[in-house]
Order: C-alpha cells, then structure tokens, then sequence
C-alpha cells in the first residue's frame, strides 16, 4: 500500500465504486468488490480501523448474551445475530490464522443451579457453531478452574464452564483486509475527509469531493456509486448526501480498562455473566495485559473520542474484584479506551444494550447513496457480502461473493513454527521472532531483512515488549502508517496496553518516521507534542 500512487489514482482514474469509511465494513466491501473485478476506492477521513473498528473486545464470537436474551424474552432478531455471528466466526479465523486465533474462555459460577444453568446455555451455543473446529463447552471442578486461573477467589468460587470463541487483532485485521484489497486493484488511502459530493443531473452521486488532511491538497473521486461505512458517523454522510432523511443511528459508548497480565496470570479468558445493569463483562489476555470490558452508556457527543473515566473504572474493577482472591487496586491501570458501537435505532424507547448488533443496507433512492449500518466485527464479511450484492442489483451485474475463502495479506502459507527461521536467519530473539510473525504472517521476513540491512533496526522500541525499530520503517513503507499514533496504537497495540510505556517509545518511532516521511525538526517536534498530548489526556479522564 503506497499512500503517493493511490492518491495518484484517485485525482486521475474513474471508479465504479467509492467507499468512505475504512473500519471493518469498509475494508471487508472494499475487498469483496475488488475481488469482483468492481474498479474500487477506499477512503478514511483518519486512520485505517481508527475508530470503532480498533476498540473492539478483541473477540469473534457469536454472543452468548444475545442468545441468552433470545430465550428469555423469544426474541428471533437476537437468535438470528447468534446464528450469523458462528456461522462467521470460523471464516474470520480460517481466513487470517496469523491474526485470529482460538480462545478458551472461563465463567466461574457460585452454586451447583449456576453451572447447570451455564452449561445448558453454553451447549446451545455450541450447537448453533456448525461447520465449526473450536472444542465443545465442559463443565471443570473448581480444582481444575484454579488450574487454569489461579487468581480466582477460592471461596466463592464452586465451578466453572469453559467454552470457546475466537480472539482477534481488530487493527491489524481490518489493515490486513485493506492490504488485500490493494492487492486486489483497489485505490486505498487514509486521511481523506470528505467535504461534499458531486451530483448528475438527477441528483445522484457521481463524484466524492475530498481533501487531503495531510497535504492539504483538494480532489474530486469520480465514481459510479458510493458507499457510506462510516459506522457511528452514519448520519453525517446520510445528511451530507440528502438532508431529508431521518437519523437512524444510535451510539452507545463501551470501554475497556488494561491491567497487568498477572491480575489473572492465564492464558484463559474470563466472561462474568452477571452485572447491575444486565450486561456481561469480559477479562482477556490480549499482548501482554489484561482487558476488562465493556460498558454501555447512551453517547450523543460523538465528535470527541470516547475516553475511559473515572466512574466506568470503578464500574469494571467493582464487576471484576468478586471474582479475584486479591481485588484490583487503581493504581494498577496501565491505559484504557473507548469506542462507539453503530446501533440501529429501530426503537427509539429501546435502550442501547437492548439494541440487536445486526445490521442494514440501506440505498436512498434520491442520491442513490448505500449506506451500511450497523453491524459487529465478527460479521462484516457477511456485512460486505450483503452490501456488494445490493451493488451488483443496481449496476446490473451478477457476481459470485469468494471472500469466504479468501486468506488475508500474511496469512498466506501461514505457519506459526517461522519463528524459527527468523531466529536463525536474522539472529532476532525468540519473543521478538513470535511477535513478528504473529502480526505479519508470512511477511513477518520483510522484518527481518530490514534488520540484515541494518542491525540498530532490531533494537527494541521498550525492554518490556517485544517491538523492534524495523517495525516503524515496514509500517511506513508498505502499511502508510502516516503520523506516529497510527503506528503504537494500531500497527502494534502499546496505546492501548502501556501507556507509559507509549510516551517512553515515541520520541524513537518519531525520530524513524521523520527519517522516512522526510519530516523536518519542526514537523517531527509537532508529531510529538501532540500525540503525547493525547496520552496525557486519556491518563487525566480516567484518574
């Protein structure tokens, strides 16, 4: 992906679709049309997965939460999500195996009526994942829960049921899509705001007028159709295109708190099924940490980033102390984040927790916009097939959606086991070896022959983690990681588990894209400023 050739190709080239918004659903139509031949651009008024898309719990999964409420209130619209999320859930996994992989996840239970209800519920689960390789529901004594994660409260604890989902990088995953897309002959680039549309003389859009947020540069994307996947930012490119339309979005605010690995000290994940407000929360190990999440707040202000605060980390640490033999302290927060969830506002008494995750095309007949609304991670291939097959309908075609097979950028001849390689080719250390290929797949190499060219590039960014110098200089290079947020909080994930730890690492990354992006001291210094800027803030929301 080179941001100077695809912005070439936007000023210059006709396109038969272009897509705003370049979070999961954006990239997942983005590759479902290049790979049925469609002439397609792809644009992001910030960064790839920027958004909603990077904030994510970090699972692929069906929701046993949906189907629990499915039965309880005979609701088909939440049975129906369940079905869709596993039918998924295997394909997400299958398609990217370097990014996704197979997580255990514990719920600890208080009395023998608990387990038996738990185990129940977790076996219909495991009867709607057909066409599914994950391991089935058991229900574990607490000896064997104790085993698998020694932090627990022993005396209230009774049992367990263990149950599997999937776990994701949801950055990196959503990058990947947009580098296959790329691939695919897509025009992809971030840092695109749009500012208006152009129109025939029906009404409908044939153009997209953009400006470069880097360059400051204007220019028209001359296109066929045009795609909204905006997510929680909907309503405004609706608006944008037909003022008269309704507001169909609703945003709900969920954040998630980052502690130490040890605060449960296992590889196991675990769901807490019970909460004042009728959510479940979720504790997993994700690079090095442990995320507690998610909440669920009504959010009207959605031009300011979502931040952790200070009553939703009492909130998540309250949910969690039970469950430990040793509470959480909050002196033990090592970062946090927000995120916006794009529900359907079907019901307008309806609270947003009570709001399905599923998802709509909608296509306004006035400006002949398509817009995807909606919708969760583990479905936007489902999300980008419904959508591209809506496009196939009014450009007269017929295509066959092959993303189901698809394997992702890095994911191609994918093994685990070239870790060794990299060790013994690249005298890389065995931590640094597994990282890279667990984020770059196959491509994990490309790495490593930057840190032959030059051995300072496999220096560490910080000694607690296992990110190296090369990583910076790749990014830029071949993933148009433009200012140095994109890279710590999304080309690697430090922002969102070690704060301090990404203001410690930024003068270094900055000092490499500087030497990269041809940046001058002045420039370099600004980048600086103001992404620590930001960290410093996210710290003070949540204190």
């Amino acid at each position: 992906m080179n941001r100077t050739t695809s912005l070439a190709s936007l000023k210059s080239e006709d396109f038969d679709i272009c897509i705003i918004g370049a979070g999961a659903s954006g990239a997942g139509c983005a590759l479902d049309a290049a790979l049925r031949g469609y002439k397609v651009a792809l644009i992001d008024r910030k960064d790839f997965a920027s958004e909603t898309s990077s904030r994510s719990t970090k699972l692929i999964h069906g929701g046993v939460r949906y189907l629990e409420q499915a039965f309880k209130k005979l609701d088909f619209a939440q049975l129906k999500q369940v079905r869709h999320g596993l039918e998924e859930r295997h394909i997400v996994l299958k398609n990217a195996p370097h990014l996704a992989r197979p997580l255990a996840l514990m719920t600890p239970v208080n009395s023998w009526f608990e387990g038996l209800y738990f185990k129940i519920g977790l076996q219909i689960y495991d009867t709607f994942a057909t066409n599914d390789s994950l391991p089935k529901s058991k229900w574990l004594t607490k000896k064997e829960v104790l085993a698998k994660i020694p932090t627990l409260n022993r005396k209230k604890l009774h049992s367990g049921v263990l149950y599997y989902d999937g776990q994701l990088d949801d950055a990196r995953y959503c990058l990947a899509l947009a580098q296959s897309a790329a691939e695919k002959g897509a025009s992809v680039a971030n840092y695109i705001e749009v500012r208006g549309f152009g129109r025939d003389n029906k009404g409908k859009l044939n153009a997209v007028e953009a400006l470069d947020v880097i360059s400051g540069e204007k220019l028209t994307i001359r296109t066929k159709l045009v795609i909204n996947c905006t997510g929680p930012f909907s309503d405004h490119i609706r608006l944008f295109a037909n003022p008269l339309l309704t507001e169909r979005i609703r945003p709900s605010k969920g954040v998630h708190l980052v502690l130490p690995y040890d605060t449960l000290n296992s590889e196991y994940a675990m769901l807490i099924p019970k909460t004042p407000d009728g959510r479940v929360v979720f504790a997993i190990p994700f690079e090095g940490a442990t995320m507690i999440g998610t909440t669920d707040t009504e959010c009207d202000d959605i031009e300011s980033e979502p931040t952790l605060n200070e009553d939703e980390k009492q909130y998540l640490a309250d949910t969690l102390n039970p469950y430990l033999a040793k509470p959480i302290q909050p002196d033990q927060l090592r970062a946090g984040f927000g995120g916006l969830r794009p529900l359907i506002a079907a019901d307008p008494s309806k609270s947003t927790k009570n709001l399905v995750r599923d998802h709509e095309v909608e296509v306004d007949e006035a400006s002949n916009l398509v817009s995807l609304l909606g919708g969760k991670w583990t479905t936007y291939r489902l999300m980008a097939k419904d959508t591209i097959d809506q496009v196939d309908e009014m450009l007269g075609r017929s295509n066959a959606c092959t993303t189901a097979d698809h394997v992702l950028a890095g994911g191609e001849g994918y093994v685990f086991d070239a870790w060794q390689k990299l060790v013994s080719q690249y005298k890389l250390p065995e931590e640094v070896a597994k990282h890279l290929v667990k984020k770059y797949g196959s491509r994990a190499t490309q790495i490593g022959e930057l840190v032959a060219d030059d051995l300072s590039l496999g220096e560490r960014l910080s000694a607690r983690y296992p990110y190296i110098r090369a990583e910076v200089i790749h990014t830029v290079r071949n993933e148009m990681a433009v200012i140095p947020r994109d890279f710590l909080a999304r080309r690697i994930r430090l922002e969102i588990t070690d704060w301090d730890e990404t203001l410690n690492s930024l003068p270094v990354v900055a000092d490499l894209m500087a030497r990269e992006l041809g940046w001058n001291q002045e420039e370099k210094q600004r980048n600086v400023d103001a992404y620590a800027s930001e960290i410093r803030k996210f710290v003070s929301d949540a204190q």
